[in-house]
C-alpha cells in the first residue's frame, strides 16, 4: 500500500505563512511606491532604439510607388506603375556582401535610384540595420539605413540617461549583448495634448545631440495617452475581478461550495503571491504581466479542479473514513502528477527565461514564480479551508447532537 503523507498537519502553518507573505506583499507595495507600471498603463513612451552610424542614404526619382521591405538576408524592392505590372527586385547580402556592391546592383535593376554614402563603401552587408523612423518606401526623401559593427564597443546606460535629462524622467534599459548597443526607453507624460511624434523626435533628437546626428537607429515606439491609461488600468481590475467570479460560479456548479470557496481562494493567493513578487522587485507592470497572472489563474485552478475531483471519488470509496483521512489520500494519490506536470511544464518556461529578453523574460519569470504558487495554493490553500470548514461543522454536528442527548 501507498504511504499516505499526512499534508493535515502543515495546514495551520501553511496558512500562517501565507498570512505572512500577504502582508509582506502589502508592504512591498506600500514601501517600494506601488508597481512599476509599464506604459500600457502610465501615460508615456516606450522606444526600443539602436545607437548605430548612417551607412547609406537611397532615393528613387521616378514616378510610382517604390516599397523596400528590409530582412536579415538581404533587401526586397517592389516597384508599382502605372505603366507596367509589379516588379520584384531581391538583394540578398550573401551575394552582395558589401554595401558598395549592394547599392551597385540596386541601381543596375533601378536605374532611378541613386545613394548617398556616409560610411565606407566595404562595410559588410550583413551589418545593416533599418530604422522604423524611415518610411519602408524610396521617393525623392531619403531612405537611411544604419550599420554597426559587431565589435563595436558598449555605451553605459548613464550616457543616455544623462542625455534624455532634459526631458523629464526617463527609465533607460539594456537589451541584449552590450555590443549590440540596444536599449529600451521610457519617458513619462501625464499631458493630455502632447503628441507622439513629438516626443519620438524631441528622444531622437537628444539622443543624436549626445551621439552624434543619424547615429540613433529607431527599432519601435509605443506612445500610450494618459486617458487610455487610466481605462486600461480600470479595465484590468475589472478582467482579474471577472476572472475570480467565474472561477467561482464554474466552481460551485462542479462542486459544493466550500469547495468552491476553497478554488477561488487559492486563486485569489496566487494572484497576490505573483503581485507581491513583482512589487518587490519593481518588475515591470505591463499587459504582459496581466497575461502572466492570467495564465497562472487558468493553470492553477485545473489543479485545484484535478485534487478536488480525486477527493470526491476517494470519499465514496473510503466513506468509512474520516475526511482528514480522505483529503491526505487524494493529495498523496495526486502529488506525483502535480510534480511532474509542473515540472515539465516549467522546463519550458524556464528556456523563455534563459534564452529572451525584456516583457518576454518577465513574462517566464512571473510565470515560474507563479506555478510554484499554484502547487503550494492546491496542496495547501483551497484543501486546508476545505479541511477546516469539514472540521468545524463536524465539531458543530457532534456538539448540537450532544445537546440534544442531554435534553431530559
Amino acid at each position: 500500500m501507498k504511504r499516505i503523507i499526512k499534508f493535515s498537519r502543515f495546514f495551520l502553518p501553511a496558512v500562517i505563512l501565507s498570512a505572512l507573505l500577504t502582508a509582506a506583499g502589502i508592504a512591498g507595495y506600500i514601501f517600494r511606491g506601488g508597481f512599476n507600471l509599464g506604459v500600457d498603463f502610465k501615460a508615456g513612451l516606450l522606444q526600443e532604439i539602436q545607437l548605430a552610424p548612417r551607412a547609406v542614404a537611397i532615393t528613387y526619382s521616378r514616378e510610382g510607388n517604390a516599397v523596400i521591405n528590409f530582412s536579415q538576408n538581404g533587401i526586397r524592392v517592389i516597384v508599382t506603375s502605372t505603366e507596367a505590372q509589379n516588379k520584384s527586385y531581391y538583394f540578398d547580402f550573401a551575394s552582395y556582401n558589401k554595401i558598395g556592391l549592394l547599392i551597385s546592383a540596386m541601381k543596375k535593376d533601378l536605374p532611378d535610384l541613386s545613394a548617398e554614402f556616409y560610411s565606407s563603401e566595404d562595410v559588410s552587408s550583413s551589418w545593416l540595420i533599418e530604422s522604423v523612423q524611415e518610411a519602408p518606401q524610396l521617393g525623392v526623401k531619403p531612405y537611411i539605413l544604419h550599420y554597426l559593427n559587431p565589435d563595436s564597443s558598449p555605451v553605459e546606460i548613464r550616457e543616455l540617461r544623462s542625455a534624455l535629462a532634459p526631458l523629464g524622467e526617463a527609465s533607460v534599459q539594456g537589451l541584449g549583448n552590450p555590443s549590440e548597443r540596444k536599449f529600451m526607453i521610457r519617458l513619462e507624460n501625464d499631458s493630455e495634448t502632447t503628441q507622439a511624434d513629438g516626443k519620438t523626435a524631441g528622444v531622437i533628437t537628444a539622443l543624436e545631440s549626445k551621439f552624434g546626428e543619424g547615429n540613433v537607429a529607431l527599432k519601435s515606439s509605443n506612445y500610450v495617452g494618459s486617458r487610455f491609461s487610466k481605462q486600461l488600468q480600470e479595465q484590468a481590475g475589472l478582467l482579474m475581478a471577472l476572472t475570480l467570479l467565474l472561477i467561482l460560479l464554474y466552481s460551485c456548479i462542479r462542486f459544493k461550495p466550500q469547495f468552491a470557496v476553497g478554488a477561488v481562494l487559492a486563486t485569489a493567493h496566487d494572484a497576490l503571491m505573483m503581485m507581491a513578487f513583482i512589487a518587490w522587485t519593481q518588475m515591470e507592470f505591463n499587459t504582459t504581466t496581466i497575461a502572466a497572472i492570467l495564465t497562472i489563474l487558468g493553470y492553477s485552478i485545473n489543479d485545484t479542479i484535478v485534487v478536488f475531483d480525486r477527493v470526491r471519488e476517494t470519499s465514496r470509496l473510503f466513506h468509512n473514513d474520516s475526511f482528514s483521512s480522505i483529503l491526505n489520500r487524494s493529495l498523496t494519490e495526486t502529488f506525483s502528477r502535480t510534480i511532474i506536470t509542473t515540472f515539465t511544464t516549467m522546463l519550458a518556461v524556464m528556456a523563455l527565461f534563459i534564452f529572451t529578453t525584456g516583457s518576454m523574460k518577465d513574462f517566464a519569470l512571473a510565470l515560474l514564480v507563479g506555478m510554484i504558487s499554484g502547487v503550494y495554493s492546491t496542496i495547501f490553500i483551497a484543501s486546508s479551508w476545505v479541511y477546516f470548514y469539514e472540521k468545524i461543522k463536524n465539531s458543530k454536528t457532534e456538539k448540537d447532537r450532544s445537546v440534544f442527548v442531554d435534553v431530559p
